[in-house]
């Protein structure tokens, strides 16, 4: 028993002093992505369009329909992928709470077994999993972190990342149109403020993923630069072919 209290205090200090950020939260992702997506995707559509020699009007209509077509497509979709992703996630879990409830000693050798597995001692194994096997509740949380490598309070929330994907997605593809709402005529405006949000983004990404932000901020300027240039040749073909 001693032994279990000084493994139990180790935690509890390692826990205290030993923290990570949220990387399971549902929000990171589809904003990242939202706000990419938004960018290039916007910046994109209007390089192809200007590429066909079009009025500024036209080029207005054009980023606002294709904010917000995008924006929603977004939401709908990330939440659509969450809610499914969570829906699986609580099916698995219903069947781990049945499986501990009909077969509670199984469940509890197969625990003691996988830290054994891990280097514990059998005894020793068996007593920590005899010990938690104690809480229904912490059984599940405890089996669904070693089975399923999930953590059933942690669960992402799909409305969350709908919203975050909406309103990255919106405030990306605002920055290549905001220079023609401003009445600019030109599309060199727009390019350059959407070739600096892309940098800008990439960079910020970078505080929490550990890249170097110019590195991240470079990748994505020149991903997204790629894309407008490959949709303004297209567009200037297309834009000679037809008229």
């Amino acid at each position: 028993m001693a032994v279990l209290d000084n493994v139990a205090a180790t935690h509890i200090a390692h826990r205290d002093n030993h923290t990570h950020r949220d990387v399971n939260g549902g929000w990171l992702r589809p904003a990242v992505f939202g706000a990419m997506d938004g960018l290039v995707s916007n910046l994109a559509l209007l390089t192809g369009v200007a590429g066909g020699d079009v009025s500024s009007r036209t080029m207005v209509i054009t980023g606002l329909a294709g904010l917000a077509a995008g924006a929603f497509s977004m939401a709908v979709g990330e939440y659509t992928s969450v809610a499914s992703q969570r829906e699986l996630v609580l099916a698995e879990l219903d069947v781990e709470r049945r499986e501990l409830r009909r077969h509670p000693g199984a469940e509890q050798e197969e625990l003691a077994e996988l830290y054994v597995s891990r280097g514990v001692e059998p005894e020793l194994a068996r007593e920590v999993a005899r010990q938690l096997s104690r809480d229904p509740e912490q059984a599940l949380e405890i089996h669904a972190r070693e089975e399923l490598g999930i953590d059933p309070s942690d669960l992402p929330s799909p409305m969350t990342a709908a919203l975050a994907s909406f309103g990255s997605f919106a405030l990306g593809a605002l920055l290549p149109v905001l220079p023609y709402l401003l009445g600019a005529a030109a599309l060199w405006p727009a390019v350059l403020l959407a070739l600096l949000g892309l940098f800008a983004c990439g960079a910020v990404v970078a505080r929490v993923t550990a890249r170097s932000w110019w590195f991240s901020g470079l990748r994505q300027l020149l991903l997204g630069g790629a894309a407008a240039g490959v949709t303004y040749l297209l567009g200037l073909a297309f834009g000679t072919a037809v008229g």
